[in-house]
């Protein structure tokens, strides 16, 4: 039988007519399709695959399953190591990890591991309505800060061993960063929504609207009878580059300005939760939240988006994927550019002209790359008078995020790193005992399948502490 050589593309939007929307772009793989991608699985015995994904789905299982039509099989193999497979299938960076291990891939493209994991979690959401069998209790209770990919699946692991769970969420939603910090259009928020209804039924409780720091801190979590916690609070407390003009009227960091369209909903018509829309923007930073943010503005009515980054394409960090969605949307990249002023409007003769203070451009300066940095990427170097003017009314900052400093602040003895990141040994405990951490907490901002593996290392560590 002739192997076909290239995975089978992903149907997507028109791109003239997503950029306007926020309706989910990929439109997934049909019964049909999924069936032939999954028929260029080689099942290769040292299954390399496995050892690519952060939470060891086993994936040629699920998807020999899925080659026999069983595809409430299918999820059933990936549960057994996901609590998010729907959220997975759609924004992990497949290409980097599982799928770059791929044997197929050696000689041919790699089977679409991700594309056919969104589409049995998307099947089981549709097709399974009965609810998770509950597990008996273990008489353990442990609480969880934070509801995002570190937190679901340490809850989720945790949940399955009879140990019972109550996740503390600082929003009024469940779900972090997937509801606040990925837009509609990469995932949509009724997936996480499913997801999180699938612990509940599996017994966790959630409370939001708390502050873990203010509204309670760590020791009272213990005083309430919990015999652990664990830290899955992430990375929110965003990084500015401290150039002149940040302080104006439209600059935003990604946090703030994604957090106000995905939650806050400031993309609907009705909606009054303020936001700049329209105008020309100027996105900084090459990532994938840098491309999150320039995919909204671009949605909220902008007339032009720009995204400055001051190395070049070879260097972008964010999924190629979003890469090509952005630029098939028409959005404008300034490679080898950073940003060294923000200009706003002044009008010194008028006091109280409604313009003053408004972001009217972004200074950029041209550069070149010199030797490698401590990470081995070549470094930036300016070039001196090469500065120019882009033309815009709104700048969202995109250059990464820190550890917010409030639970290390009320917590004693917890130990942390120079950059505010919770320190914590390879089984995910910090210096106190019986607190454990991971995900962004520990690391700074990363991606979603990294938090949930650091997730699964500590509900790991916790069920054994407590056998």
């Amino acid at each position: 039988m002739a192997i076909n050589e290239k995975m089978h593309a992903m149907p997507v939007q028109d791109p003239k007519v997503r950029a306007r929307n926020f309706n989910e772009v990929a439109l997934g793989y049909t019964h049909e399709v999924a069936l032939e991608e999954a028929k260029r699985c080689l099942h290769c015995k040292n299954r390399p695959c496995v050892e690519g994904c952060p939470v060891n789905i086993s994936i040629p299982d699920f998807i020999s399953c899925l080659k026999q039509d069983d595809i409430e099989g299918a999820y059933e193999v990936i549960n057994k190591s996901s609590s998010l497979p729907a959220v997975c299938g759609r924004v992990c960076p497949q290409e980097t990890q599982c799928e770059s291990r791929c044997t197929m891939g050696i000689k041919f493209e790699p089977v679409g591991i991700g594309r056919l994991e969104r589409f049995v979690a998307d099947w089981h959401n549709e097709n399974c309505k009965k609810a998770p069998k509950k597990v008996t209790s273990n008489g353990h209770k442990v609480a969880i800060i934070g509801s995002g990919p570190s937190g679901l699946t340490c809850a989720g692991d945790l949940v399955k061993a009879g140990f019972e769970v109550t996740v503390y969420e600082a929003l009024h939603t469940p779900g972090g960063v997937l509801v606040y910090g990925i837009p509609e259009f990469r995932l949509p928020k009724t997936i996480v929504a499913k997801e999180v209804n699938t612990l509940k039924e599996l017994g966790v409780a959630f409370v939001t609207n708390a502050v873990i720091g203010k509204t309670l801190t760590i020791d009272e979590l213990f005083e309430q009878g919990n015999e652990a916690v664990f830290i899955g609070s992430g990375a929110g407390l965003p990084n500015f580059m401290g150039i002149p003009g940040e302080s104006f009227k439209g600059v935003y960091s990604a946090n703030e300005f994604l957090t106000r369209s995905n939650l806050m909903k400031a993309f609907r018509d009705k909606c009054d939760t303020p936001i700049m829309k329209g105008g020309k923007v100027v996105v900084v930073g090459g990532g994938n939240v840098a491309m999150d943010a320039a995919r909204t503005a671009l949605r909220l009515g902008a007339e032009k988006v720009y995204i400055v980054y001051r190395r070049s394409m070879t260097e972008l960090p964010a999924r190629r994927e979003e890469v090509e969605h952005a630029e098939e949307e028409g959005i404008e990249f300034h490679l080898l550019r950073t940003p060294v002023e923000i200009l706003g409007y002044n009008n010194p003769d008028n006091p109280r002209d409604e313009r003053n203070g408004f972001v009217t451009g972004c200074k950029v300066m041209k550069m070149e790359l010199g030797e490698p940095d401590a990470k081995g990427r070549r470094r930036p170097v300016p070039v001196e008078g090469s500065e120019y003017v882009l033309d815009c009314d709104t700048v969202v900052i995109a250059i990464g995020t820190s550890p917010n400093p409030l639970i290390k602040n009320t917590t004693k003895g917890l130990e942390v790193n120079p950059h505010g990141g919770i320190i914590v040994t390879e089984d995910g405990l910090t210096s106190r005992k019986n607190v454990y951490a991971g995900g962004d907490a520990v690391t700074g901002a990363a991606t979603v399948i990294s938090a949930m593996g650091a997730g699964k290392v500590a509900a790991r560590s916790i069920i054994e502490a407590f056998k």
